[in-house]
């Protein structure tokens, strides 16, 4: 962040202070609400974007204030915390006219779930809210700077003759008779004039003041220049508070306490137990959604893009690598700007055009879905389209409307023709001879109800040939990750079948893919945390992709799903046991083989065994445990939670989009069975909080885990309902990939 110039004025009143029935003697303010914020304003200029004349900010990220031309350019909005409480679609609000010299009355009046503006007394636009923000004795009152947790530090030009805040919700009636300069009835909870140079609440609710940046006061108005110029009111005891917000903003700058924070940050993530050490780790921090987004092999390098965020909006970060391991992180690949349409980036995936440039089709943020291109070696510098968005998100009325959703697109270039696939409800098709022009064809696939529920939608769609059949790889988000294997002619995609990639208990989702230059068709997803959200918060991190895996097609047609080759560069210290024979109904402890990050290669024959398998994560006594087995009779891959940890806030669910109509599972089960004489072959990939298992390269099962134990460590065999022969047992621990 910039340093702020910031001079604290302790201000006198401008004559005898008026008595406020809102605020008590000591100017203490109680909770609202109900509220008004009103000023009387003159603009600079009309294109300014995302400036506040009046904000109410509680200190604690929340606020509700007047803001020109943030969403929509031109035009007055309710503000809000990540546009909560605000209206978004903006098209119907009448434009700005006003010219400099002209004074203007702006006034927000909160009622219950109501929201209305008003511009000179009249109604300017009307919305309802979910729920109304409260706001207490440590809030602050804003002129200028949107809140004081803004980012982008985009502040309001122009000059401000009179500001109030009602703690009640005036009427239309109330708000047309006030006047700039005069009391009124009732009288403001704060009220601020500006005569003989001074800034001061006549109410006395907000007597301390803090000027930042070119702001000054002249001819009975407070001016402010737009160039991080803003001025904040508080109560008295909240001095101190404000003294250290500033300190913070101002030590954000200093080189040396952003080495001693970076260095202290990659402390607590080192020494943090659940933090994995050689799978993709956003170093955003707290990322959600994580979407992996944009992956393509381009000129050598594998190129990853996910979804983070960044004041509030959904951005994509970017990431390349030469070996799928290790990673070198860039600057944002795309990010909403001042003028863009879309107002965050969500979902969509990477190709390369007719002009041999890497193209994204993405989804934006109020806007619909929108296309960016890049040919540089590093694909650093994205370019949107000036005609985005190719197709906007259809309201009523409009041809699509009903028809299609400008949703999570994906889109490929076959012969001369562009086709994109957006996702939704039902997923439709479109396509194109050039990028800026987009038609609808049709729907693309209709849920099948043998296969999947009625409620499941299509999202993150991934389309692609492998082998001699095309693979539709998607979300729903009732379920998490799947997949139609099936044929794609004549502009029709017929699936012939359907499987899953996360069940009941998982978090496996998002997936996206690339082909590379070795012909393998690589993916990953996003594995969601399983911490409660306070944890979360506390910890500063949640954000995972899986290992990426090769997607093939076996010589019957099924699906084969194996970890990259690239992976073992990873392994060290190898262990090898052979040969060890499991009792039915026993446990073996694995000698020598213990930790929170390994690779475990497994081959055991069930001989007359029903259920067989791996326990991982063991503490000495059994308490916890995470175990891994195949089941016989119940032909299922399986990963039994219920000891994996001793933290009862950890529950596993039928997803965690839905989590609360859905009931605690106690294990992963996904469909899989030997075939006769088969052995089960496992890899398991253990990465402290990270777990994943793949068996005999045709089904793979991914779990997060949080044994709490330090001495939860343990390896071990085991067998139920007969015998069973361990054909081999090779161990490796694995070096970390990731910087922290």
């Amino acid at each position: 962040m910039r340093r702020l110039a910031t001079a604290l004025l302790l201000c006198s009143f401008l004559a005898a202070p008026i008595t406020s029935a809102q605020a008590d003697e000591k100017g203490r303010i109680p909770m609202i609400k109900d509220k008004t914020l009103v000023v009387w304003v003159t603009l600079a200029n009309l294109t300014q974007r995302g400036g506040s004349v009046l904000t109410l900010d509680d200190l604690k990220g929340h606020f509700d204030g007047i803001i020109f031309g943030e969403l929509a350019p031109g035009r007055w909005m309710a503000g809000s915390d990540y546009h909560r409480r605000s209206q978004k679609e903006q098209g119907a609000y009448p434009p700005e006219t006003a010219g400099p010299e002209t004074l203007v009355q702006v006034a927000v009046v909160y009622k219950g779930n109501q929201v209305a503006i008003y511009r000179n007394g009249t109604e300017y636009a009307r919305h309802e809210v979910a729920e109304p923000q409260g706001f207490g004795p440590g809030c602050a009152a804003v002129m200028g700077l949107r809140h004081l947790d803004a980012g982008d530090r985009a502040c309001f030009a122009g000059a401000i003759e009179d500001a109030r805040i009602y703690d009640v919700a005036l009427s239309a009636e109330q708000i047309a008779a006030l006047e700039p300069g005069k009391p009124s009835d009732p009288k403001p909870l704060a009220w601020w004039t500006f005569e003989d140079g001074r800034v001061a609440d006549r109410m006395n609710a907000f007597p301390v003041v803090q000027f930042s940046g070119d702001v000054r006061v002249a001819d009975g108005r407070l001016h402010l220049s737009g160039k991080e110029s803003f001025v904040v009111a508080m109560r008295e005891g909240a001095v101190g508070q404000t003294v250290d917000l500033n300190a913070r903003k101002a030590q954000a700058s200093d080189t040396g306490s952003l080495i001693a924070s970076a260095c202290e940050l990659r402390r607590r993530f080192m020494s943090d137990p659940h933090r994995p050490r050689y799978h993709f780790t956003a170093p955003e921090g707290i990322c959600m959604p994580f979407d992996p987004n944009g992956a393509i092999f381009w000129r050598g390098k594998y190129h990853l893009m996910y979804i983070f965020q960044e004041d509030g909006k959904h951005c994509w970060g970017h990431a390349s690598s030469v070996d799928l391991v290790h990673w070198t992180y860039h600057p944002t690949a795309l990010e909403p700007r001042p003028g863009d349409v879309d107002k965050g980036i969500f979902s969509g995936n990477a190709f390369v055009n007719k002009k041999g440039e890497a193209t994204i089709l993405y989804h934006g943020v109020q806007a619909g879905n929108c296309i960016a291109t890049c040919a540089e070696e590093d694909l650093v510098h994205w370019t949107k389209l000036p005609t985005n968005p190719i197709v906007p998100i259809p309201k009523q009325g409009d041809p699509g409307y009903g028809k299609y959703s400008s949703w999570d697109p994906h889109g490929w270039l076959q012969g001369d023709t562009y086709y994109g696939i957006f996702g939704g409800a039902t997923a439709t098709l479109f396509k194109a001879k050039d990028l800026d022009h987009w038609e609808y064809v049709s729907p693309f696939i209709g849920p099948d109800p043998q296969w999947t529920d009625k409620d499941e939608d299509c999202s993150c769609p991934d389309f692609f040939p492998l082998g001699d059949k095309w693979m539709l790889l998607c979300i729903s988000h009732k379920r998490g990750c799947r997949y139609y294997l099936g044929q794609w002619k004549d502009e029709k995609f017929q699936p012939e079948t359907h499987a899953r990639m996360n069940w009941p208990g998982g978090t496996f989702f998002a997936p996206e893919s690339l082909l590379d230059g070795k012909g393998r068709r690589i993916f990953w997803a996003w594995v969601l945390d399983r911490r409660p959200a306070d944890v979360i918060r506390a910890s500063g991190w949640s954000s995972e992709m899986s290992l990426p895996r090769v997607l093939s097609l076996a010589a019957d047609g099924t699906l084969r799903i194996e970890p990259v080759e690239e992976l073992k560069m990873l392994r060290l210290n190898p262990r090898k046991q052979e040969n060890l024979a499991l009792v039915a109904d026993s446990e073996t402890t694995v000698k020598d083989v213990r930790g929170d990050c390994l690779e475990l290669a497994v081959e055991i024959q069930p001989q007359g065994a029903r259920e067989i398998g791996v326990k991982v994560r063991c503490s000495p006594d059994g308490e916890e445990e995470t175990v891994i087995s195949y089941d016989s009779q119940a032909k299922v891959l399986k990963i039994g939670l219920s000891k994996s940890s001793l933290d009862k806030r950890i529950e596993y669910r039928t997803f965690c989009m839905t989590r609360v109509e859905n009931p605690v599972v106690q294990a992963q089960e996904a469909p899989f069975e030997l075939r006769p004489g088969e052995p089960l072959r496992l890899r398991i990939f253990l990465d402290r909080s990270m777990l994943e298992v793949f068996a005999n390269g045709r089904q793979c099962v991914t779990q997060r885990i949080y044994p709490t134990r330090e001495d939860s460590l343990g390896v071990s065999l085991f067998a139920r309902g007969g015998s069973a022969l361990v054909r081999s047992l090779d161990a490796w621990d694995m070096a970390a990939s990731n910087p922290w």
